[in-house]
């Protein structure tokens, strides 16, 4: 590939290997996944034969493989951590994602490293400190605007990342302590209680409830797929989704939409190409709206916006299918429960259907057998009628009547057919044909400009038909099937069409695939871990409180070595006893609630003196206050770490002494 084309890197979850894999049939430039530990997923562990099984196949295409480490680390861990970023250096993963700055103290492989977005780059000061302490790849928060977004790459050399799709969390990232406070599950630690996806009442400085049971701090979904030309030309060059957690046929269905608005993206821009080698046909119209979602936001890429907040329900609703027609509720008829729904789109066995009730709580309705009702007369000619039995009474569905719109939030056939074949991937060849001293010869050249050439000792004889012999070695030439490679062109460069039996033809191939592998293999070129700016360059700021999510000496002696003079340690250290802020967030409540006082005074989004009366929101027996920074945009959910969590003590509890600053 030309080096002087900016490569776009298209980056997918996994899982599992399985489902890495997959990523990569549908086009992934990069996969990231957990290794055995320590990777911000409890539930998404992987050995590292795992790993080594992925890494194998994506470094066909040229794809890469990174291992997500982005835990903050106790002392006892960082020996097992160390030990196991060995094994998956081995295995062949290219990079590592993290975020304890204890892992740059220690004796590592050469991996290539990647600040993850717990580390909360918002900043260009924070992304160069990033790039200068030796990280070749950079996740910003996903809150930064594209001028912001601008303003870091022109400071920063690496390459910058920047999440296009899934799930948000409200806090910036690594920003969230709600979980543990009130659990003592650690988000920063791989085990996030979710808090923000409860409802909640919000009530103002006199008690007044502004907002009933909603989920104000549950965020719609993310999608980016109407601002990736504006990433690219704003400096993003790698484009990530979220959803290490998610299953199959989520992850075949986004890559491949990512893969082909990039692939449009990238047609006719010269200075444009993907990260990766070869190009992926599907046997499916990818659609971002058929697998879970809240709805979807760009955030604050353009700027505030007033809808991304997914506050009636984080759960799935679902693609709108009809409204009902007709409820049948018959009285000791088991089994005989049915409902009409007018819809365009056919009903399935297995799927599931949604509906909200009169106060907005969304009811899911399992679809046990659903058929066409013979001889219905709909609305519509474009309309048909289809009768619903599902698997629960329908006098337990609350709300369900005339006119209640049904979505469909899980499609059973969209999912058999992801869970079939639904994607190839091939590298474009060359292959010529010339004769040998002793045979024939094939060069095989491939999409890259790597080549490889073998050779078969076999007879040759003139052929009494020259055409059909000339279409037989075509057709035996181009037999890339079994492979990662298909035919752009084949030249017969002997001298005539020689008869040769198939079997010798098949077996010149089969060679020369296998040398064109192996030279694949030769030419590629691991990523290697940038070197440091020595002397080491200062953190931009000379003291760290708990938000810097210090919890090892390791991490510890990092940043006194970069200049910090004063290092709080990790909330999870218990040493926060009283209020403070255990969610910071650029989402507003005032603002979703329209109650911001710049609202009023129709400056959004200009600084200034502006000040907001704090706000409660209560769960229960959870109680947390809302405070408003309004120069900066921002809030802070304010709280205090519960007796019960305070006194379990941290396993390995660490206790920094602050060391002053001189004079």
């Amino acid at each position: 590939m030309t080096a002087s084309r900016h490569a776009l890197e298209l980056l997918a979850p996994a899982k599992n290997a399985d489902i890495g894999i997959e990523a990569v049939n549908h086009g992934a430039d990069a996969v990231y996944i957990g290794g055995p530990a320590f990777g911000a997923r409890t539930s998404a562990a992987n050995e590292v034969a795992d790993i080594e099984r992925l890494a194998r196949h994506a470094h066909r295409y040229g794809a890469q493989v990174f291992v997500t480490l982005n835990t903050i680390l106790r002392d006892d861990e960082l020996e097992p951590a160390r030990h196991m970023v060995r094994q998956v250096w081995e295995a062949g993963a290219d990079a590592l994602i993290v975020q304890d700055m204890g892992l740059l103290e220690l004796d590592l492989p050469p991996i290539q490293l990647h600040a993850s977005t717990q580390c909360d780059i918002r900043t260009p000061q924070k992304a160069r400190f990033l790039q200068d302490v030796g990280f070749s790849q950079i996740v910003l928060a996903r809150e930064l605007t594209l001028p912001q977004i601008q303003a870091i790459a022109q400071a920063t050399t690496c390459q910058i990342e920047f999440f296009v799709h899934g799930a948000l969390c409200v806090a910036y990232s690594g920003q969230c302590f709600i979980s543990h406070a009130h659990t003592g599950r650690s988000a920063n630690r791989g085990d996030c209680s979710q808090a923000c996806r409860l409802p909640y009442n919000v009530s103002d400085a006199q008690g007044r409830i502004v907002a009933h049971q909603q989920h104000v701090l549950s965020m719609k979904d993310n999608n980016q797929s109407d601002n990736l030309r504006a990433l690219v030309d704003a400096g993003i060059s790698s484009f990530k989704i979220e959803g290490r957690y998610k299953d199959m046929g989520y992850v075949k269905n986004i890559t491949a939409h990512y893969r082909r608005l990039l692939d449009e993206l990238m047609e006719g821009r010269d200075d444009l190409r993907a990260a990766s080698s070869g190009r992926t046909r599907f046997f499916f119209t990818p659609d971002p709206d058929r697998n879970f979602n809240r709805g979807a936001t760009d955030y604050f890429v353009n700027g505030r916006q007033d809808d991304i907040g997914a506050f009636d329900t984080p759960k799935h609703a679902g693609l709108p299918v009809g409204h009902v027609l007709k409820v049948d509720k018959p009285v000791g008829k088991a089994g005989a429960d049915w409902f009409d729904v007018e819809t365009t789109t056919p009903l399935h066995n297995g799927d599931g259907l949604s509906y909200f009730t009169l106060q907005r709580e969304l009811i899911g309705v399992q679809v046990n057998r659903a058929e066409p009702v013979p001889g219905a007369r709909a609305s519509e000619p474009s309309l048909h009628v289809w009768r619903v039995f599902p698997n629960e009474p329908v006098s337990t569905l609350p709300d369900l009547r005339a006119g209640t719109e049904i979505h469909r939030n899980r499609d059973h056939a969209w999912e058999q057919l992801l869970a079939k074949k639904s994607s190839e991937r091939r590298i474009e060849v060359d292959l010529r044909l010339q004769d040998a001293r002793d045979g024939l010869a094939l060069e095989i050249t491939d999409a890259d400009g790597i080549h490889a050439r073998a050779e078969l000792a076999c007879d040759k004889q003139p052929p009494q038909q020259s055409e059909r012999a000339e279409a037989a070695l075509r057709e035996h030439l181009g037999k890339l099937g079994n492979t990662l490679f298909e035919a752009r062109s084949i030249r017969l460069e002997t001298q005539q069409p020689w008869f040769v039996p198939a079997s010798a033809v098949n077996a010149l191939r089969r060679d020369a695939v296998a040398a064109l592998e192996a030279a694949r293999e030769r030419a590629r070129q691991r990523p290697l871990r940038a070197a440091a700016v020595e002397p080491p360059v200062a953190y931009p700021e000379d003291t760290l409180s708990y938000l810097a999510n210090v919890y090892n000496h390791k991490a510890h002696d990092f940043y006194a070595r970069h200049g910090v003079k004063v290092i709080d340690a990790a909330y999870e250290s218990h040493e926060e006893h009283g209020e403070v802020s255990l969610m910071i967030t650029k989402h507003c409540v005032r603002f979703s609630l329209s109650l911001c006082p710049k609202q009023a005074k129709g400056v959004i989004g200009v600084q200034g003196t502006v000040k907001a009366e704090p706000l409660v929101l209560v769960n229960g027996r959870e109680k947390l206050t809302l405070r408003f920074d309004c120069k900066p945009c921002e809030m802070h959910v304010v709280g205090r770490i519960k007796k019960s969590v305070l006194n379990q003590l941290p396993e390995s509890p660490v206790k920094f002494y602050r060391s002053r600053p001189q004079g």
